[in-house]
């Protein structure tokens, strides 16, 4: 990785001083580094305009869904506590090192308008089980029409969908390619993630299970939907992300 000290020792005639000058007037770190994902979908604004739409505007009598899967989750058995510190202050912590007890997938169904979600483990995540998933969604919403927001996951989209021949009453809309940030499905895995995995303990994949099913719980009795206000949105550029990341 280049900073400043290794760049000045491969050019060899320019001191380290000068070019941490040049770095700072040039508002250039070499050290930092950042990940990005912009969708060149050329469908962009037809497709985005459909699901905004969908959460501006939802359909009368119908139930809009997002849904998406979380693979692998693994369950990590982490050493934890309190420790003790010279001060006399007592923090809570966990150890570094864990060890692992297996993974399991979560498919979820997020009601966009009363937050409610269904979910379903599984231990991996083909065409067969995101069906078997979405025949309990459709248990669950017998007789409404529904639309479900989904990304383009080869499971999601074949290119014969009997499935769905068979379901009339089910609309699939897919977001832009490289645009999951489109479904508000996974603003809820984020919340899970925080609230119920970041540095958990887990001795077995059911015990995982077990945690995640409580958590489920306690968001559809305390959850509230996730309120989306921006009625146009465009992808994101190179340039307009690097200047996002200025601001």
């Amino acid at each position: 990785m280049w900073n400043g000290r290794i760049l000045a020792q491969e050019l060899g005639d320019v001191s380290e001083a000068q070019v941490r000058r040049v770095l700072r007037k040039q508002k250039i770190q070499l050290q930092r580094k950042t990940t990005w994902c912009i969708s060149t979908d050329p469908e962009f604004g037809p497709k985005a305009a459909d699901i905004v739409g969908l959460y501006l505007h939802p359909p009368e009598n119908a139930v809009v869904l997002c849904v998406d899967e979380k693979p692998h989750i693994q369950a990590l058995e982490r050493a934890q506590g309190y420790l003790r510190l010279p001060d006399g202050r007592a923090v809570r912590g966990i150890a570094h090192e864990y060890k692992r007890h297996g993974t399991t997938t979560l498919f979820a169904a997020l009601n966009v308008m009363t937050s409610k979600v269904i979910a379903k483990h599984t231990n991996r995540r083909r065409r067969v089980e995101f069906l078997a998933f979405m025949n309990e969604v459709l248990a669950n919403n017998q007789g409404r029409e529904v639309h479900v927001i989904l990304d383009n996951l080869s499971t999601h989209k074949p290119k014969h969908d009997r499935w769905l021949q068979q379901h009339p009453n089910v609309h699939l809309h897919f977001t832009p390619t490289h645009a999951s940030w489109l479904n508000l499905v996974e603003c809820w895995f984020s919340v899970l993630s925080r609230a119920a995995l970041h540095g958990a303990s887990f001795t077995s994949p059911r015990e995982l299970r077990s945690a995640i099913d409580r958590f489920i719980k306690y968001w559809d009795e305390n959850g509230v939907p996730f309120h989306w206000t921006k009625a146009e949105v465009r992808p994101q550029t190179p340039k307009s992300y690097i200047n996002n990341l200025r601001t």
